[in-house]
């Protein structure tokens, strides 16, 4: 949520006191819930005692917590109906009874974190982001544990296209190697969510301090890469469940490689044909999908008429 108390906040996070911060990155990363619930509420959720949010509002200028509230409860009420309707429905569902309520809510969930992607502050993000990496040398792709998937697919795809893409994998303890010959003209794209990994904030901070632009994928804006970030794209985690959702990190990053594909254009359908063609020459999939003109040339011919190979055969 694009707030000028959101940008008070960042700016006076680091000075707060430490149960202070847990209150202040809650109003950060759940603004429909401030807006929504009561601050009992709140303060549970959040893990803090309720006066911890009412020193906070006091912190930033407001009589009380209510004051601030409504900062919140009105951007909630100038976005479109649909997400405040399914923000209310979330908040109103019931604890979930039965296997079929758990996947529901959980959907629910996914699809609120996804339909946030198309927010125009990620929108902007993610096309600024696809530019920067269409201009790079080199595409470093860094990402551990549960976000190591994410990378890998930004790492992968890119590659399909034609961008020079470096997965950062450590294997034999190589990560740091890597990085080696970074510089200026190069990109690296980090996904990282709480609890965040030292390595990827290690790696952040080495790569921008040699003048690497930092696209970072991460869950909040107080993440500590964000800070570090030439452009920051938000991905949501939270579920019902007891563990965290990386699908919203990998719908960004098919987001980007979508991006990159229809700004390389042409180049980018070459090196697709070349990269088609190579996996041709060792079979790699048992199932081919036939291009259209393989299809059109397999149709049956009308009876009599002789296919192309077996004229050439004939003459």
């Amino acid at each position: 949520m694009d707030l000028p108390i959101a940008t008070v906040i960042k700016d006076s996070y680091e000075r707060m006191p430490r149960q202070m911060k847990v209150g202040a990155r809650w109003l950060l990363d759940h603004p429909t819930e401030v807006a929504l619930l009561s601050m009992r509420e709140q303060a549970r959720r959040a893990g803090v005692p309720a006066a911890t949010l009412t020193r906070l509002a006091k912190r930033l200028g407001f009589d009380g917590f209510d004051s601030l509230k409504e900062i919140f409860a009105g951007a909630i009420r100038e976005r479109p109906e649909s997400f405040a309707v399914r923000a209310e429905e979330l908040l109103a569902r019931r604890e979930a009874e039965g296997d079929a309520a758990l996947i529901g809510e959980t959907i629910d969930a996914l699809q609120g974190h996804l339909s946030d992607l198309a927010q125009p502050s990620t929108l902007t993000a993610l096309g600024t982001a696809a530019d920067i990496m269409v201009g790079a040398r080199n595409i470093f792709c860094l990402g551990l544990r549960s976000s190591f998937p994410a990378a890998y697919l930004m790492h992968y795809v890119g590659s399909l296209l034609g961008s020079r893409t470096v997965l950062i994998d450590g294997v034999g303890g190589t990560a740091n190697d890597v990085l080696r010959s970074v510089g200026p003209n190069d990109v690296l794209v980090a996904v990282t969510v709480s609890p965040y990994t030292r390595y990827t904030l290690q790696a952040a901070e080495y790569a921008v301090s040699r003048g690497v632009k930092l696209i970072a994928l991460t869950d909040s804006d107080l993440s500590p890469i964000a800070k570090l970030s030439k452009v920051m794209i938000r991905v949501q985690t939270e579920t019902p469940s007891f563990f965290h959702t990386m699908t919203p990190a990998f719908a960004a990053a098919e987001c980007l490689v979508e991006l990159i594909a229809a700004k390389r254009g042409r180049a980018a359908l070459e090196a697709l044909a070349e990269n088609e063609a190579h996996l041709a020459a060792f079979d790699t999939y048992v199932l081919q999908t036939p291009r259209k003109s393989e299809g059109l040339s397999n149709r049956k011919k009308p009876p009599g008429q002789k296919t192309k190979r077996q004229r050439g055969r004939d003459s």
